[in-house]
């Protein structure tokens, strides 16, 4: 997957936790942010994480590991400033696509990052976002090259809602497992919730 970068979007506050970090969570003995990106290190070699700072410290849970800090210090103005900085910093004129994976994601898993990164494999040119088997859109999210300027436009806090629709013709569904794709957790009761469900 040499074509292919990873994003993980984790500079956000957290603000719904009330004082907590949700991705420092533990998901079966490890911090949910670790996990995620151990799974992406397993996907591609071309990882990038958003932090508030390079100094936050969420990155202490990175150590160790091969992957390029982007710090998004208007994180405040929303999930598409990080997506935007973020993509600003694929300089490699070989990579092809950008995965796009929320670092609060606790289902996602390095086969869900496989399966979706196998798709673009075989069409680059398109969209591919994961899906429940339902067929509800979800993430992650591959952008193929040519909306790179796009991606690089966003602000606030829709994300890149704005660019699949705007290339709503290249959008391809590949579904994962149960709600891998959905499942996204916000508050302490949401987290409690979902840790007792491991069970």
């Amino acid at each position: 997957m040499n074509s292919l970068a990873i994003i993980i979007l984790a500079a956000g506050k957290s603000s719904r936790m009330r004082g907590k970090d949700k991705l420092t969570q533990r998901v079966r003995g490890e911090p949910q942010l670790r996990r995620i990106v151990c799974a992406a290190c397993e996907t591609c070699p071309n990882v990038f994480i958003t932090l508030p700072d390079v100094a936050h410290p969420r990155a202490s849970l990175l150590l160790g590991l091969n992957v390029q800090i982007v710090p998004v210090p208007e994180a405040h103005l929303g999930m598409g400033r990080s997506i935007a900085t973020a993509v600003s910093e694929i300089k490699d004129p070989s990579i092809q696509g950008a995965m796009i994976v929320p670092a609060d994601m606790p289902e996602l898993t390095d086969m869900d990052l496989q399966t979706v990164a196998q798709a673009f494999d075989k069409n680059p040119k398109a969209i591919i976002q994961a899906t429940t088997p339902t067929g509800s859109f979800g993430h992650p999210v591959v952008f193929p090259r040519r909306t790179f300027e796009q991606l690089k436009s966003l602000s606030g806090d829709q994300g890149a809602r704005s660019v699949i629709k705007a290339n709503a013709h290249l959008r391809q569904p590949v579904p994962l497992p149960y709600s891998h794709a959905k499942t996204d957790l916000d508050t302490p009761e949401e987290w409690q919730e979902w840790l007792s469900s491991l069970n």
